[in-house]
């Protein structure tokens, strides 16, 4: 069976137990992170996908066998779907040792093999033979998350679903995690769906992120591509753009491709702000409300004495060293109530303490344009 074949689509649409009205599709090898608050239907859609939710009207197809179709009456039951499901709490079983809980995966091979298979499964997530005859009180909880995957993976999957599973384990061991499931990756033709509330994480593991919020999916992308151009202001409040604004769409501009947006200060919407020249998609009429974004790569801080025509003065009115990095907010004199939120690293932050002046120059190819829409 060719890779492509083996993806993971699903189709969604439901209003009870909760609303849920979303498709997804996941290639083989590829991991889909969804992401949205508390709420969004991330684990009700993992829980239709694994067979734990019978939903009102869906159809899910994993390399091309029908697992749910409502229409056709087809729903197979959990143990019927090759499914891995790695959880948040590991939900190991304590009276068992890490080779019990895993050879519990196993229980259509006879005893010997089970055993056999188990093993081999623990060792290839870096257990020792010491730590496989453990009970799961007597593992940390890195190695009782990796227990969880050795025992997701020894059913071999044709989908491997991980339920914000980094999430209760410390830091230095979830970077060890981080690096397991990369290697495993390497070594699976899947398609993996991660669940998380962790941005930083999604934007590390994933190949896509799917942005849900209330049951739906708001926009589907790779983290870059998402972070650069969000659908709206509410799937950039989701993925954590800091630098958002309000502006009002002045209309073309001289240079072909581009048009002028007047920058609106937050506090006072009838401010004459500054005027940017910036990308012009001509899709906006004259006069219309916008939200506008930058990244963090499109912002230059410069030497207040080399400003040049279109740059700002700023001023820093907070900075946290944290590290190798320093979190800083700076303040325009141009448009009041305003201020850019930077994360730098190396020399030049020493620089960045409260009360500096900072010169700032924008990438105006950078700046992203949304429509305010109306309620």
């Amino acid at each position: 069976m060719k890779i492509a074949d083996r993806a993971l689509v699903a189709e969604v649409d439901q209003l009870l137990p909760m609303a849920l009205h979303s498709s997804l599709r996941c290639e083989a090898g590829e991991l889909l992170a969804l992401v949205g608050p508390s709420g969004a239907g991330k684990t009700s859609m993992l829980r239709v996908l694994a067979g734990l939710m019978r939903p009102q009207s869906a159809k899910v197809v994993v390399g091309g066998e029908v697992w749910c179709d409502t229409q056709q009456g087809i729903w197979l039951p959990p143990q019927r779907r090759h499914v891995g499901l790695v959880f948040q709490n590991y939900a190991l079983m304590p009276h068992l040792s890490a080779l019990g809980n895993v050879a519990l995966s196993l229980l259509h091979l006879p005893a010997a093999e089970r055993r056999q298979q188990a093993r081999r499964w623990l060792v290839h997530v870096g257990l020792s033979t010491d730590q496989q005859d453990r009970r799961p009180a007597g593992l940390s909880g890195g190695q009782q998350q990796r227990v969880a995957v050795a025992r997701a993976l020894a059913r071999e999957p044709q989908l491997l679903l991980l339920d914000e599973p980094f999430s209760a384990v410390d830091q230095m061991n979830r970077q060890g995690l981080y690096r397991l499931l990369a290697d495993l990756r390497r070594e699976l033709s899947v398609p993996i769906v991660l669940v998380t509330h962790d941005l930083n994480e999604a934007r590390l593991l994933a190949d896509r992120l799917v942005v849900m919020d209330a049951g739906r999916v708001l926009q589907t992308g790779t983290p870059a591509s998402i972070h650069d151009a969000p659908r709206n202001a509410r799937v950039a409040d989701l993925v954590g753009i800091h630098n958002r604004f309000q502006g009002e769409w002045l209309g073309t501009a001289a240079e072909p491709g581009m048009g002028r947006m007047r920058w609106m200060a937050p506090a006072d919407q009838a401010n004459a702000g500054p005027v940017l020249t910036v990308r012009d998609k001509g899709k906006l009429p004259d006069g219309q409300r916008v939200t506008w974004v930058i990244p963090s790569d499109g912002i230059t801080l410069l030497p207040p004495e080399t400003l040049g025509a279109g740059d700002f003065d700023a001023e820093v009115v907070e900075a946290r060293h944290l590290g190798e990095i320093t979190l800083a907010t700076l303040a325009l004199a141009a448009v009041p109530g305003a201020a850019l939120r930077l994360t730098l690293s190396g020399a030049q932050r020493q620089g960045l303490v409260v009360g500096a002046r900072w010169g700032v120059r924008l990438a105006m190819d950078k700046v992203h344009v949304m429509p305010v829409r109306s309620p």
